[in-house]
């Protein structure tokens, strides 16, 4: 696949795109049709288009109000299926300690260099995954994840959240950030907050985000045509915008 041809995300990828994934990968996300398994989609994304990928998502900023909602300072953090750098980045500015688990490896080498080319230097990236985090028990003052857990096995589920509360000292911050299943959630004892005010994509220019939809969005194509805007409203987009936040403090005494 030629990286920016403006092919759709689910005609993106055949059957033998799957020797991508390694054994322990193989297990978790099978050997599904990756036409018709959304999911898969994105993990082949993640792993064979990681650019591609880094393009989309550097045009979803998070609202403004979740990062002023998270500690302005904070110690220890763990961040989990941290991507290439959406919430990392940030975090790194504010911690003394990081640790951004992410389980997808080209996903990872964009992440460390553009740590690096940022002079961030007390942020360890490692290859990781939501039910086996390399983080000993009650490390962290702040676990959390954004835009990645869901309650599904294979983006962390039950298992997942577990390990995260793991993680999390006593008295620590759990935070789920555009949280997949919401309800999901609160039924484990979270509470959930939500920042008002529009949100747009802001891609880079009106091309990219023609040929950005084409692949991921192509019913609102026309409508971006038609508005000739590089930011493009999230109802027209047909996704949530990022300004959802699922959390829970771990009792001093867990």
């Amino acid at each position: 696949m030629m990286a920016g041809s403006a092919i759709p995300l689910p005609q993106r990828y055949g059957a033998a795109a799957l020797d991508v994934f390694d054994l322990e990968e193989r297990r978790r996300f099978g050997g599904g049709d990756p036409g018709s398994d959304p999911g898969l989609q994105w993990e082949l994304l993640y792993r064979l288009e990681p650019e591609l990928y880094d393009r989309l998502i550097r045009a979803e900023s998070l609202h403004p109000g979740i990062l002023k909602w998270l500690p302005a300072r904070v110690g220890t953090v763990v961040e989990v299926g941290a991507g290439t750098g959406r919430l990392t980045m940030p975090l790194a500015m504010r911690a003394g300690e990081l640790i951004a688990v992410e389980p997808a490896g080209p996903l990872c080498s964009i992440l460390t260099a553009r740590l690096a080319a940022a002079g961030c230097h007390d942020v360890t990236v490692v290859r990781g995954f939501f039910d086996r985090l390399p983080v000993p028990d009650g490390w962290a003052d702040l676990v959390v994840a954004c835009s990645a857990l869901g309650s599904d096995e294979a983006h962390g589920g039950d298992a997942g959240l577990g390990e995260m509360e793991r993680c999390c000292r006593p008295g620590g911050l759990v935070a789920v950030i555009l949280p997949h299943q919401a309800d999901w959630l609160v039924a484990h004892g979270y509470a959930e907050i939500s920042f008002p005010g529009d949100l747009t994509m802001r891609f880079a220019s009106l091309e990219d985000a023609v040929e950005l939809a084409r692949i991921f969005y192509p019913h609102a194509v026309d409508e971006i045509v038609r508005r000739g805007r590089r930011c493009v409203p999230y109802d027209v987009l047909g996704i949530r915008p990022p300004r959802d936040v699922a959390f829970k403090w771990k009792a001093r005494d867990a």
